[in-house]
């Protein structure tokens, strides 16, 4: 999915870098419980603490691919679900816009829960509600807050 942000593209680069941007735009994500040092570098993890539904867990974050102002991939791990979120900006027109494209995959077909399991439907279900939540969240920060 991608979409058009009105503002610079350093803006959208530093709104997906920032730790204390990050806090502010994604309301899934509560704290960093462990800082990572030159965050986000491929050499070092960052846990933060993630609100899973009603549930407070914690969420690795592993990035591996950093590309500044262009490209941030991150492994990403809830527990034993794993999945990849890839980040690409690029100039939309005169460089005033940024064109935010994110993918979200995921190699598992079900996720083990208490009392069963999700299922690949809801799997994907849940990516397209983080990917879509994710980048109504970075346009509505970036926008509100240049």
């Amino acid at each position: 999915m991608s979409t058009v942000v009105h503002t610079p593209r350093e803006r959208v680069w530093r709104a997906l870098i920032e730790p204390s941007e990050v806090i502010r735009w994604d309301e899934r994500i509560l704290a960093l419980a462990e800082p990572a040092p030159d965050y986000p570098s491929p050499e070092h993890a960052a846990r933060w603490r993630y609100r899973l539904g009603s549930v407070a867990v914690d969420l690795l974050d592993r990035p591996v691919e950093v590309l500044a102002r262009q490209r941030l991939r991150h492994l990403m791990s809830i527990g034993s679900f794993e999945f990849e979120e890839t980040y690409t900006l690029a100039d939309d027109g005169a460089g005033e816009h940024t064109r935010l494209s994110l993918r979200f995959s995921s190699s598992v077909n079900s996720i083990p829960v208490v009392g069963g399991a999700l299922d690949r439907f809801d799997v994907r279900r849940l990516g397209s509600e983080i990917v879509d939540g994710n980048l109504r969240a970075i346009v509505k920060w970036c926008e509100n807050h240049p």
